[in-house]
């Protein structure tokens, strides 16, 4: 063991050897499409009711619209999502869902089609943590397609389950 001193080059490295899913969270919400990334997304918070979790940066320019939106989407990245799944987090937010298929509930989430899952969910509550928030969504619909495989982070770059 060696202490991190406060280094978040280090911090960094550590987390970034702990695999985990990548979801896109996406609404319609200020008159235009947003959607950002998250690697942070945690499933089984809660059953009943049903909730999931996520955490976001409070640098981030995409949450504070995407939070007005009355439902958000959220697809777990399949495989078939590693070319767009940077795009997904580019800074031109404009672009971000350019090129890829999607459908909108009628409730203003927005869904990648071939995800795995996809959870329309509400903003239950948000929770600060250091430079982050923490944002706990309640389950409102979802659906699965177990045909398509999860996209995971690992090692700061985007691999596939073996």
């Amino acid at each position: 063991m060696r202490p991190h001193g406060g280094d978040p080059a280090l911090l960094r490295e550590a987390f970034s050897g702990f695999p985990c899913g990548v979801v896109a969270i996406a609404a319609a919400a200020s008159g235009s499409d947003h959607v950002l990334v998250a690697s942070s997304f945690t499933v089984g918070v809660s059953q009943d009711p049903p909730l999931v979790m996520f955490a976001v940066q409070h640098t981030s320019s995409t949450w504070p619209i995407l939070s007005t939106a009355s439902r958000l989407g959220v697809s777990v990245l399949g495989e078939g999502h590693t070319r767009h799944a940077r795009k997904l987090a580019a800074p031109d937010r404009s672009r971000r869902l350019e090129g890829l298929a999607v459908h909108r509930t009628s409730h203003g989430a927005i869904l990648l089609l071939d995800a795995p899952i996809w959870l329309e969910c509400s903003v239950w509550s948000t929770y600060p943590a250091g430079d982050h928030d923490i944002v706990v969504l309640r389950v409102e619909e979802l659906s699965t397609d177990f045909a398509h495989q999860p996209l995971l982070w690992h090692r700061s770059g985007f691999t596939k389950i073996a």
